[in-house]
C-alpha cells in the first residue's frame, strides 16, 4: 500500500493502470474527513479515533495531509511522528501525504490515495487535513462524513468557521472540553448552525465535547459518526455524495491533463495568443477556446 500510494503522489505513468485495478474493490470504506482551524487538535483526536474504532474492531486507514516542504516536496511531519501508538498494529494503515501548494487543506491526490486504502479492505479511511482556517472546505466534497474541530481559547475560532467551516460540518467537535469556555463555545456553534438554512428533513450536526487527549468523549463521537453513516445509507445521500466526488475527481484528471497538453506546446503559443489579446485583435475568451483546440486537436 505504501508503493502505491508513492505511485499516486508521484504520478507513476502506471497509475492508470492500478486505478483500473483498484475501482472495482473500493466503495465500501466510511470516508471520514477532519478538518477545523489550526491548534484545535486534529492529530491528537484522529489519533484517539483510530483507538476507538480499533476497539471496535474496525481496519482504519489515515491519510495525514501535512504542509509541504519547500526544499524536498515532502511532508513536514512523518507517520510515525504523528501517531506512535498505531505504528504496529495490522489493523491500521497511516500515511503522511504532502500538501505540496494545494489550497483547500488536502493534496490535489488524495482521492486517489483514498481508493488504495478503500480498496484495500479499510472500513474506515480518515483524511486528517492540513489546517489552514478559512480556505479549508475542500474535504466536504471528499468525505462521506465531515468532522469540523474548534476549541475553547481559540479568540476568532467561530469568525473564521463563518467563513465556510460551518457550512459544511455533519459533525461538530469541541475538543480539549476541559478547559474554561468550552460550554461557550459550543454555545456559540448551536447558536450559529441554527441560523444556517437546512431543508426540512435534513441531517442535523449534533455537537461533541471530547478532550481527545485522554479520550474522553471519543465513544460519543464514533456513535454519532456510524449514525451519520447510516442516515446517509437511508436516504440516498452517500450514493450522491460519492457521485459528486467522482464528477469533481474526473474533472480534475481532465483539467490536469488538459495542463499537461499545453505545457507540451511551449510558451511560444500562449505568448502569441497573449499579445494578440493585449493588442486587442482577441478577445481573451477567443483565445482561450483556440488554446484548448490546439491541446485537444
Amino acid at each position: 500500500m505504501g508503493r502505491l500510494v508513492s505511485m499516486v503522489e508521484d504520478g507513476s505513468p502506471q497509475l492508470r493502470q492500478v486505478m483500473a485495478a483498484l475501482t472495482p474493490h473500493a466503495g465500501q470504506a466510511h470516508v471520514v474527513g477532519i478538518t477545523g482551524p489550526p491548534g484545535v487538535g486534529k492529530s491528537t483526536t484522529t489519533n484517539a479515533l483510530v483507538t476507538e474504532l480499533r476497539a471496535a474492531g474496525r481496519r482504519v486507514g489515515v491519510l495525514a495531509v501535512d504542509p509541504s516542504s519547500p526544499f524536498s516536496g515532502g511532508a513536514l511531519l512523518g507517520d510515525r511522528v504523528r501517531m506512535q501508538d498505531h505504528a504496529t498494529d495490522p489493523g491500521v494503515f497511516i500515511r503522511s501525504m504532502a500538501s505540496r501548494g494545494h489550497l483547500g487543506g488536502l493534496a490535489w491526490t488524495t482521492p486517489q490515495a483514498m481508493r488504495v486504502l478503500d480498496a484495500a479492505g479499510f472500513d474506515v479511511v480518515v483524511v486528517e487535513t492540513v489546517g489552514v482556517g478559512q480556505s479549508e472546505v475542500e474535504v466536504a466534497g471528499l468525505a462521506d462524513t465531515t468532522v469540523v474541530l474548534m476549541a475553547p481559547g481559540l479568540g476568532d475560532g467561530i469568525q473564521a468557521a463563518k467563513a465556510g467551516i460551518l457550512e459544511i460540518g455533519d459533525l461538530y467537535v469541541v475538543n480539549k472540553a476541559d478547559r474554561d469556555g468550552a460550554e461557550q463555545v459550543r454555545r456559540e456553534l448551536r447558536n450559529a448552525i441554527a441560523m444556517g438554512e437546512r431543508p426540512d428533513g435534513s441531517w442535523k450536526p449534533p455537537i461533541v465535547l471530547t478532550v481527545a487527549q485522554s479520550g474522553l468523549g471519543l465513544d460519543e463521537l464514533a456513535t454519532e459518526l456510524a449514525r451519520h453513516h447510516a442516515w446517509l445509507t437511508e436516504t440516498g445521500g452517500l450514493a450522491a455524495r460519492r457521485v459528486r466526488r467522482a464528477r469533481e475527481e474526473i474533472e480534475a484528471i481532465a483539467l490536469a491533463g488538459l495542463r499537461e497538453r499545453w505545457d507540451g506546446l511551449g510558451h511560444d503559443d500562449l505568448d502569441a495568443l497573449a499579445e494578440a489579446v493585449v493588442a486587442g485583435a482577441k478577445d481573451p475568451y477567443a483565445a482561450a477556446d483556440e488554446l484548448v483546440a490546439t491541446a485537444t486537436g
